[in-house]
């Protein structure tokens, strides 16, 4: 399980303190994919951010009860001067995962071939990404956190990311943030959204998405 607790997020600014996310609280069961719905700038991958640990909150707590993926997608956390193999092997230690298994994983779903020799600073976005979701999809976790900037690649990748995603369902849960309407309900059977900074959660998607777009 994954709790939310009066979150609050805050930001200084030129213009003053600008609040992003306001007294979010929500629970996020196991075997459930939850989707969250916001529009752009709504503060959907900053709730992300604090629930995979990588940014902490302005006040408020989550509380993990479970293993939890790093934010798919997000290759802040490669050395940039590392080749993408040596990162794969540094993550495998991390979180002590079979480093054969992994890498054999990755090479064939990434598909970035002679690319894993070089430095992760040489990769485009859409390569990191890549490299980050095979990273991602390798090692098993119990909540998948998956960020819309994942829809990186060509119909191929994104097909087989689509499938991978499939198979987590039977043995993880997803959580999901995005934009569009047509991802939340490809991948979720619960969905929230967000808006003004404040998180209402719906049992329905489709019940969510009506709201979100008659906002």
């Amino acid at each position: 399980m994954i709790e939310v607790r009066n979150l609050c997020k805050k930001y200084r600014t030129t213009r003053g303190v600008r609040t992003v996310l306001d007294d979010i609280n929500i629970v996020f069961p196991r075997g459930r994919n939850v989707g969250i719905l916001g529009r752009n700038g709504a503060g959907k991958s900053t709730l992300l951010r604090m629930i995979s640990g990588a940014e902490l909150p302005s006040s408020g707590q989550v509380i993990r009860n479970a293993s939890v993926s790093w934010q798919i997608g997000f290759s802040g956390g490669f050395h940039g001067s590392l080749t993408g193999r040596e990162n794969l092997r540094f993550i495998c230690r991390i979180y002590a995962a079979d480093i054969p298994k992994v890498t054999a994983f990755v090479d064939e779903f990434s598909g970035l071939g002679d690319y894993m020799e070089m430095p992760v600073n040489t990769y485009s976005t859409g390569m990191k990404a890549k490299l980050a979701f095979g990273l991602s999809m390798a090692i098993d976790f119990d909540y998948y956190l998956i960020d819309e900037v994942t829809a990186v690649g060509d119909a191929s990748f994104k097909k087989k990311s689509k499938e991978e995603f499939d198979r987590r369902k039977d043995h993880s849960s997803l959580l999901v943030v995005s934009h569009s309407s047509s991802t939340i309900r490809s991948h979720c059977d619960a969905a929230a959204v967000l808006d003004k900074g404040r998180l209402t959660f719906f049992d329905d998607v489709e019940e969510a998405i009506q709201h979100y777009e008659n906002q």
